[in-house]
C-alpha cells in the first residue's frame, strides 16, 4: 500500500509552511523548485495548509518514511531527494539514518516523465576525476542540462520546458555484425554516444568516417576485446566462433553499481544499475544494448533519451569552469585518464616486452589500479592509495627483493610514456616535464629499493607531486642502499627538570641537519614561525614514530617536544 493522499497533502503542507518561514532564503527556493513543486503535483488545490512546519530535518525523515512504501510515485521521489540533499549536506550521521530507512529498497535508476533521473540506492557516485561525491541514498540528478546545482536537479526542468520523448531524426536502431580472423564485432550505431574511445585508440579498426566502420581484422584481437569492454555506451559487444561473449563484456558480477559524471557529457553507469522509467517498469533498450553498462543524457537534447547520442559535443554543453589552478592530477583527468594509461600499460606493453613481461609475470589482477590510484594521490589526487592500500610503506615493500635492473627501469619509462600518450594524457609541454620527473624520479628509488642489500625507510610520507616539485638536493632523503660514510653525529641541547623550553635553545637543536634537509620540501625545522605553524601534525608523527624517517625519537626527545607544547611554544 503507497503514501495515502492524506500523508502526501500533510507532508505538502509542512513543506509550504517552513518555506514561508524561510522566504528569501536559498532553501526556500530550493523548496519550492525541487519539493513543492513534485509534490503539489500529487494533491488537491487548497486556499491555505493544513499541517504544522516541522524543521528541515524533521520533513526529510517524514517524506523518506512515506518514499519507502511500496508504490511511491516518482514526484515523492524527487521531492524526498530534494529534502535529503538540503537536510544532509555534509552530516555523514543523518546520511546514516536516511540509508537505515532505504536499506531494503533495491537499487535503481527511475527517469521522471519530463523531469530528472531518480536514483535510488546508488552507492557509488564519482565526478569525472574519481573524487567520490557522498551520496543520500535518495538523489534526484539534473537531466535537461540547465541545473545550476549540477549534477543535482534543482527543477530548471519544469521552467525550460524540458521534454524527454525521442527524436524521430535518431540513428535507426540496427545492430551489426563485422567479422573478422579472430574475432566478430557487433556494433548498434543507434546506442552509441561518440565518446571516441574506440576510434581514438584503435583507429585501424573503428575507422571514422569509412565503411564499413569495424574492420576486425585490422587489429590483434587483444586490443579490440579492449576497447569493446571499454564502450561507455554499451554500444559494441564481441564473439568468437559465433558465439557472443556480452557476459565478457558486461564483466557482471566484477563492477560495484556506480555512475560517472563524466566532464561536459553523459553520466555512465556501470555494475548493472536497473533503468526504470517513471512508473518503474523497464526503460525499452536498442537491440544488443549492455544492461551493465550505458550512458544517460546529460545535456537535455539527446536524440534518444534517456541515453545520451553525443549531442553535447553540438549543444556546447558545459560545466562549471574548474580552478585556474589545477592540480597534476586534474590537469591529466584524474583518476579515469591515469587507470585507463595505466591498463594499456600492463595489459598491452609489459605481456609482449622481453624485458618486463616476467617482472611482472604474477602481478596481481587489481595492479593497474593500485598504480594508477598511487599516481593521483601523488599529483595531488585523493587518497585512493594510502588509504585502501597503506601508504608509502605498501608500495615499498611491492619492490622489496624483485632486483630490478637499469635497463628495466628504463624500458618501463619508455613504455609508461608511451601509454600515457596512446591514453590521451595531455601532450603540452608543462604536464610531460612534471609527469616524467616524476617517473624518472620514482623508478629510480624502486631499482634502489628493490635490491638485495637495500633497507629502505618505512615511514616515508606519500609523494607530493607538483607544477614546480624538484626531488629536493642531492642527500634530502634516507638512501635504501648501505654507506660507507660514518653516521652522522647530533647532540642535542635537553632541558633541565626546572628549566623552560625554548625553540631556539632546545626545540631546534632535535632536528638533525639531516631531518631539515629531507622536510625542506614542506617547511624549515630550524625555523621557529614553520614548526609553530605546523606543531601538531609533527607531534602526531612524532608520536607515530613516523618521524623522523628513519629511526623513531628517544622518549626524552618526545618530552621535551611535548613540554613545549605545553608551556606555550616560545620561541
Amino acid at each position: 500500500m503507497g503514501p495515502t493522499p492524506e500523508q502526501l497533502t500533510e507532508l505538502h503542507d509542512a513543506v509550504l509552511n517552513l518555506r514561508d518561514k524561510l522566504t528569501g532564503s536559498e532553501t526556500a527556493e530550493a523548496l519550492t523548485n525541487s519539493v513543492l513543486r513534485p509534490l503539489q503535483e500529487l494533491i488537491p488545490d487548497r486556499s491555505a495548509p493544513t499541517a504544522a512546519a516541522g524543521t528541515l530535518w524533521e520533513l526529510t525523515l517524514k517524506a523518506t518514511q512515506l518514499r519507502v512504501l511500496p508504490g511511491a510515485p516518482a514526484q515523492l521521489l524527487e521531492a524526498t531527494a530534494g529534502l535529503q540533499t538540503l537536510a544532509c549536506a555534509e552530516d555523514s550521521d543523518r546520511v546514516a539514518e536516511l540509508q537505515r530507512i532505504q536499506a531494503d529498497l533495491p537499487g535503481e535508476i527511475r527517469t521522471a516523465t519530463n523531469g530528472p533521473y531518480l536514483v535510488t540506492n546508488v552507492g557509488q557516485l564519482r565526478d569525472y576525476l574519481g573524487y567520490p561525491i557522498a551520496p543520500q541514498p535518495q538523489l534526484a540528478l539534473c537531466r535537461c542540462g540547465a541545473s545550476k546545482t549540477k549534477p543535482y536537479c534543482d527543477g530548471a526542468h519544469a521552467e525550460t520546458g524540458f521534454v524527454d520523448a525521442k527524436s524521430p531524426d535518431r540513428v535507426p536502431d540496427r545492430r551489426d555484425a563485422y567479422v573478422g580472423l579472430q574475432v566478430e564485432v557487433f556494433d548498434n550505431r543507434g546506442i552509441c554516444q561518440h565518446s571516441g574511445l574506440c576510434t581514438d585508440r584503435l583507429a585501424t579498426v573503428f575507422r571514422q568516417g569509412k565503411e564499413p566502420f569495424v574492420a576486425p581484422s585490422g587489429g590483434r584481437m587483444d586490443e579490440i576485446v579492449r576497447a569493446v569492454r571499454d564502450c561507455p555506451s554499451g554500444a559494441l559487444s564481441y564473439g568468437i566462433d559465433g558465439v557472443e561473449a556480452r557476459d565478457e563484456v558486461d564483466r557482471h558480477g566484477t563492477r560495484e553499481p556506480a555512475i560517472e559524471v563524466t566532464k561536459d557529457g553523459p553520466y555512465r553507469i556501470t555494475g548493472g544499475v536497473p533503468l526504470h522509467d517513471n512508473d518503474g517498469d523497464d526503460v525499452p533498450r536498442n537491440e544488443g544494448a549492455s544492461l551493465e553498462h550505458y550512458a544517460l543524457c546529460r545535456c537535455g537534447h539527446s536524440q534518444n533519451k534517456p541515453f545520451c547520442s553525443g549531442m553535447h559535443w553540438y549543444v556546447d554543453f558545459h560545466d562549471p569552469l574548474p580552478s585556474d589552478e589545477p592540480t597534476i592530477f586534474e590537469w591529466c583527468g584524474g583518476l579515469p585518464a591515469l587507470t585507463r594509461m595505466a591498463r594499456l600499460f600492463y595489459e598491452k606493453h609489459v605481456p609482449q616486452d622481453p624485458l618486463l613481461a616476467p617482472l611482472f609475470g604474477s602481478m596481481s589482477a587489481d595492479h593497474p589500479q593500485r598504480v594508477a590510484a598511487w599516481l593521483g594521490e601523488v599529483f595531488g589526487g585523493p587518497k585512493a592509495y594510502s588509504g585502501p592500500y597503506g601508504g608509502y610503506s605498501r608500495m615499498v615493500n611491492e619492490h622489496v627483493g624483485k632486483g630490478i635492473s637499469e635497463e628495466q627501469r628504463a624500458r618501463w619509462v619508455q613504455l609508461l610514456l608511451l601509454s600515457a600518450t596512446e591514453a590521451g594524457l595531455p601532450n603540452d609541454p608543462e604536464f610531460r616535464a612534471a609527469f616524467s620527473s616524476y617517473v624518472e624520479w620514482g623508478s629510480r628509488l624502486a631499482v634502489e629499493n628493490s635490491q638485495a642489500n637495500s633497507r629502505p625507510p618505512q615511514h616515508m610520507p606519500m609523494p607530493n607531486w607538483h607544477w614546480t616539485t624538484a626531488a629536493g638536493p642531492p642527500g634530502s632523503r634516507i638512501s635504501a642502499l648501505p654507506s660507507d660514510e660514518p653516521a652522522e653525529k647530533h647532540t642535542p641541547v635537553l632541558p633541565a627538570a626546572d628549566e623552560p623550553v625554548s625553540f631556539e635553545h632546545h626545540i631546534r637543536t632535535l632536528f638533525r641537519p639531516f631531518d631539515r634537509k629531507s622536510m625542506s620540501f614542506a617547511f624549515d625545522l630550524w625555523s621557529y614561525d614553520d614548526v609553530r605553524a605546523h606543531a601538531d601534525a609533527i607531534h602526531t608523527r612524532l608520536q607515530a614514530g613516523t618521524m623522523p624517517c628513519d629511526t623513531p625519537w628517544p622518549p626524552e626527545y618526545v618530552a621535551t617536544y611535548e613540554r613545549w607544547l605545553a608551556t606555550g611554544t616560545r620561541p
